[in-house]
């Protein structure tokens, strides 16, 4: 049995079997978005992130059905890619599900590949989101990287992962 101890606007502090964490109330999943750039670029954003007190290299990523309850992952990506970036997908297919922070939230992350990208504008979210789009060639992503974090910045651990299916496509 699920006790909710605290509840705000978009989240709530939950307790079952004497563990408390938290859980999203206006949204079912979240997407993390793999996409490179018909010129092999790794499409990053860059944005602050009030919790951890920094701005914070990500894939681009967001909710899903936090405007439209039944929403698809894939028809989430889609969206998020689009309104963070610029950039919209010809097709996506699902690469990996799994825990963000198993021991804090119940949210599940599914990362998905979007491929056969178009530019279609600018990016930089919806209104009250201020963020910065980062097209890195593939062959320089890991120098990159390390440079922003060596620097004091923060880089989402999920890049990594995208790094790791990224090697694989390209695998024999």
């Amino acid at each position: 049995m699920i006790t909710v101890l605290h509840s705000a606007r978009y989240l709530e502090l939950v307790q079952t079997q004497g563990w408390e964490f938290v859980r999203r109330r206006n949204a079912s999943a979240v997407v993390g978005i793999v996409a490179t750039t018909p010129a092999g670029e790794l499409l990053m954003v860059e944005q602050q992130r009030i919790p951890v007190g920094s701005q914070v290299i990500e894939l681009p990523a967001g909710l899903v059905g936090d405007d439209q309850a039944d929403e698809d992952v894939l028809a989430a990506a889609h969206r998020e890619l689009s309104e963070e970036t610029g950039w919209e997908p010809g097709r996506c297919r699902i690469l990996a599900r799994g825990p963000s922070s198993a021991g804090l939230t119940s949210e599940i992350i599914t990362l998905i590949r979007a491929i056969d990208l178009r530019q279609t504008g600018a990016g930089g979210g919806v209104a009250g989101e201020t963020i910065t789009v980062h097209a890195i060639p593939l062959a320089q992503v890991g120098g990159w990287l390390a440079e922003r974090a060596r620097a004091g910045q923060l880089v989402d651990l999920k890049i990594h992962a995208a790094l790791w299916w990224l090697a694989q496509e390209s695998s024999p």
